[in-house]
């Protein structure tokens, strides 16, 4: 039987990009199934807009852009029965040691979670030990949670906080044949995968490629983001106006396509990336998913992720018709569609974390949070760390770190947002015109 919590849980997710929202967000109401969900928007350069909010989909009762000290002010204020820390690992160790500060001893205090986002392919151990400290650091499948132990176990950490879950927004429809022949092949690219211009440059081609090899195949390219727009990565060389390049423009079969990629995969006979959490996704209803080897099977694409998984395949393949068969163990392994799409074993892939959530919360006090990194083991890494954050070497926000926005007047309130607004358009402006630009320089 699926475990529950018997109450109706306060919920608060900190969040850093869209990505991370829908993650977080996700995982609340896959934790909490009954819960008042609070949300709340990191601020910095990849806070998400309006229009990414709503292509995740995921509403909150309340939702806000905070800094690092107004949300500790507000843990400081408010009661949660729990905190979701859908961040990046410096942005979750610098919540820990800010949150431990507001409760240096045993107190009734929220359970910390976190997590990752999707495939853990890169920075494992640095990833894993910034997490440490939560009360509950999810793995998205046996295969990560093996891992996270081996980790924590391999510095001494305890590892009692690493439970097994499962990615939280797999699901949709099982994949069926079209009895009409149609096809529909996705192409989900990735906005820092793979990073150079010649790469992606060729990646995008080869698409277009094979759209014009099988003109009765429909080719969508899946993208993140609009141009301006940053989601959980740096996105400098947008697809968008390497398409704008394209010799002889896209075919008519071809285009470049937003939206919530549950919705794309309603309609897709065959995903391609390079090693994109979508792949999961694909996997996960029993659509015929490639992971491209076009590139090289590396650990800086992400794509040696998959090895073992029989997905693994190049565009020439692909168009002369190759059909990737997942590996059902392989599968298993990742949590990924167990025992079929959809099944009754991923329903319950988060019934171990519901039993810990509800035996914490039951407690009327829990003990101070304890991440690995101190002032003792990382002295020279974690106060640069917390300075990111803007917090001091013991959690405490700096000085003049956070402005309460009860103390601005409308006026400034609504200065302070249009100069934030236009410092994050120059800054994104620099990220994706200027500092291509400034390289290629350096490479003459």
């Amino acid at each position: 039987m699926p475990v529950s919590t018997k109450r109706n849980l306060r919920v608060a997710v900190l969040a850093d990009s869209d990505t991370r929202w829908k993650w977080g967000a996700l995982t609340a109401h896959r934790l909490a199934p009954e819960l008042h969900l609070t949300g709340f928007l990191l601020r910095g350069r990849a806070t998400p807009t309006a229009r990414q909010l709503g292509e995740v989909g995921v509403k909150a009762d309340r939702l806000s852009e905070v800094t690092s000290a107004e949300f500790l002010q507000e843990m400081r204020n408010e009661p949660y029965d729990v905190v979701v820390l859908a961040l990046v690992g410096g942005a979750v160790q610098a919540m820990l040691h800010g949150l431990r500060r507001l409760w240096p001893a045993a107190a009734a205090r929220p359970v910390l979670v976190t997590g990752y986002v999707g495939v853990v392919y890169e920075k494992l151990a640095d990833g894993l030990l910034l997490r440490h400290g939560a009360d509950l650091v999810l793995a998205n499948s046996r295969h990560d949670a093996e891992r996270f132990r081996t980790v924590y176990e391999g510095v001494g950490a305890d590892a009692a906080s690493v439970v097994e879950t499962a990615l939280p927004f797999l699901g949709g429809a099982p994949y069926e044949e079209r009895p009409d022949g149609a096809e529909t092949v996705v192409f989900a690219a990735q906005p820092s995968v793979p990073e150079s211009r010649a790469d992606r440059g060729y990646l995008l081609r080869r698409a277009v490629q094979h759209a014009r090899l099988h003109s009765r195949r429909e080719v969508l390219v899946k993208l993140r983001s609009k141009p301006g727009e940053h989601t959980t990565h740096l996105e400098e060389l947008p697809y968008q106006r390497l398409a704008d390049r394209i010799q002889g423009g896209l075919p008519d079969n071809c285009r470049l396509v937003y939206g919530h990629m549950g919705d794309v995969l309603d309609r897709t006979d065959l995903l391609v990336t390079v090693s994109s959490t979508a792949a999961l996704e694909s996997l996960h209803r029993g659509i015929p998913t490639a992971v491209l080897t076009d590139l090289g099977v590396r650990e800086a694409l992400g794509n040696h992720h998959f090895l073992g998984s029989g997905c693994l395949a190049s565009w020439d393949q692909l168009d002369e018709g190759h059909r990737p068969q997942a590996d059902p163990e392989w599968l298993a392994r990742h949590g990924v569609a167990a025992d079929g799409p959809c099944g009754d074993l991923y329903a319950s892939a988060f019934d171990a974390a519901r039993k810990r959530i509800a035996e914490l919360t039951e407690q009327p006090q829990l003990p101070s949070p304890a991440p690995y990194y101190t002032l003792a083991t990382a002295p020279g890494y974690l106060p640069g760390i917390l300075a990111r954050h803007h917090l001091g070497p013991d959690g405490a926000p700096l000085p003049g770190a956070a402005p309460a926005a009860s103390q601005a007047s409308g006026v400034r309130r609504w200065v302070r947002s249009a100069l934030r607004d236009a410092a994050r358009g120059a800054y994104r402006h620099g990220v994706q015109r200027v500092a291509p630009v400034i390289r290629r320089m350096g490479e003459l």
